[in-house]
């Protein structure tokens, strides 16, 4: 067996991959530890699915194992570490959501800004709405300048909004503030200047609980948010109280981890927190880029091939460089 999938690709890409290497299809692996390990024993690459962890331990029941691979992006579910020591190629869709992630927020700070829009979908047609808002004027603050964002600057300047951005990794005066045509401001300017606030900020351990009280203090009342990044970056307690006391008037999430808003939790039954399944990345076209990018360095890999020509699907450059005579790139992808 050349590739093992646990998480399937679209018809085509596997059809593609099945005419040049053995593939077999096994997403109930994911589920079952002990069976995964032997099945990865004779596997030269995987397709894995977020949940499935890859380890020191993991890679010694794959002896053969030449790549790693993932439909979506994620920070903390590989040791790449132990990968680059096993010369185990880390194969990511770096930018096959981009879009699908851009238009999942446009689409949440539009519900939110005419909250009628929800009540209406699930069949309460006569519930007292309050009075809708327009995006057109209204200051949207972008926290985070991951690829998502630059899509959806594009869509949001299109429809009148103006910008205004904070990222902790991108300075001030880099160029590419004026090229997305967004304001850089001071994280406090960030929350006391914006109507809405979207959220795609790379996940790290140092920015748990990032979004917390003190920070939410000088939320301008009323404000909307909209998130993608990962539920470890708000601190559930501050998060409830701005939602309770009117300094957030809603809040969309598109995933969270287990237990951020269940029993227990002081986000549980809060009326105005809205959390989505990740669907940001759940498209048809997302999930056809990324299959195809899959397919194509999984094979390239097997086969030493480098890319050439039409066969190389790279994720598409983001300048985020620090200022400098030789500034060094810093790539931030959600």
């Amino acid at each position: 067996m050349d590739i093992l999938l646990l998480e399937r690709l679209v018809p085509e890409a596997l059809e593609w991959l099945e005419a040049r290497h053995t593939v077999e299809c096994r997403p109930d692996l994911a589920l079952d530890a002990s069976a995964l390990r032997k099945a990865a024993y004779n596997a030269q690459a995987m397709v894995l699915p977020r949940k499935v962890v890859v380890t020191k331990e993991f890679l010694d029941f794959a002896p053969v194992l030449k790549a790693v691979a993932r439909m979506h992006v994620s920070s903390d579910n590989t040791d790449l570490e132990a990968c680059r020591e096993r010369n185990v190629r880390v194969i990511q869709a770096t930018t096959a959501n981009v879009r699908s992630n851009a238009e999942y927020l446009l689409a949440a700070l539009l519900l939110l800004y005419r909250r009628g829009i929800g009540s209406s979908l699930i069949g309460d047609r006569h519930a007292d709405i309050r009075l809708g808002r327009e995006l057109h004027g209204s200051t949207v603050g972008i926290m985070g300048l991951a690829p998502t964002a630059h899509a959806l600057a594009m869509m949001l300047s299109a429809l009148g909004a103006k910008l205004i951005g904070y990222d902790p990794a991108v300075h001030h005066t880099a160029p590419i503030w004026s090229r997305l045509q967004i304001q850089p401001v001071s994280l406090q300017e960030l929350l006391t200047q914006s109507d809405s606030i979207s959220v795609q900020m790379i996940y790290a351990s140092r920015y748990q609980r990032f979004i917390n009280d003190k920070l939410l203090a000088h939320c301008k009342p009323g404000q909307l948010w909209v998130s993608i990044s990962r539920s470890q970056l708000f601190d559930p307690h501050g998060l409830a109280a701005a939602l309770s006391d009117g300094r957030i008037e809603a809040c969309m999430l598109d995933g969270a981890e287990a237990g951020f808003a269940s029993k227990g939790s002081p986000l549980h039954e809060l009326e105005n927190l809205f959390i989505t399944p990740r669907l940001g990345s759940h498209t048809r076209e997302s999930r056809l880029r990324a299959s195809w990018y899959v397919a194509h360095r999984i094979h390239e890999t097997l086969t030493a091939v480098r890319p050439t020509g039409m066969d190389a699907l790279s994720s598409q450059h983001m300048d985020l460089e620090l200022p400098g005579p030789e500034p060094t790139p810093q790539f931030i992808i959600r």
